[in-house]
């Protein structure tokens, strides 16, 4: 059984990741010219990957980080939907 700390470093290990791969896909889609279709695409696998860390967290990801991912998306490509970027 892992000790409480143990524990806290896995989860810090796993917040940090998280906001990597967010970090990474919020730059690749401001900085690149990559159609609608794909930079929706990349918001669908950054929230997969959110629950593969975080299973259960659909709602925490869609309230933290899909208000972010859409005011980028609004910018770049105009008005755009929300549906569409979920994984399940």
């Amino acid at each position: 059984m892992a000790t409480r700390e143990e524990l806290l470093a896995d989860e810090d290990r796993r917040v940090r990741q998280l906001r990597t791969v967010v970090h990474l896909a919020l730059s690749t889609i401001a900085q690149t010219d990559m159609p609608l279709a794909d930079a929706q695409a990349m918001v669908a696998a950054v929230r997969g990957a959110a629950l593969r860390l975080f299973p259960g967290k659909d709602l925490a990801f869609d309230l933290i980080y899909l208000p972010r991912f859409h005011r980028l998306l609004t910018e770049r490509y105009g008005a755009v939907p929300l549906g569409g970027w979920t994984t399940n």
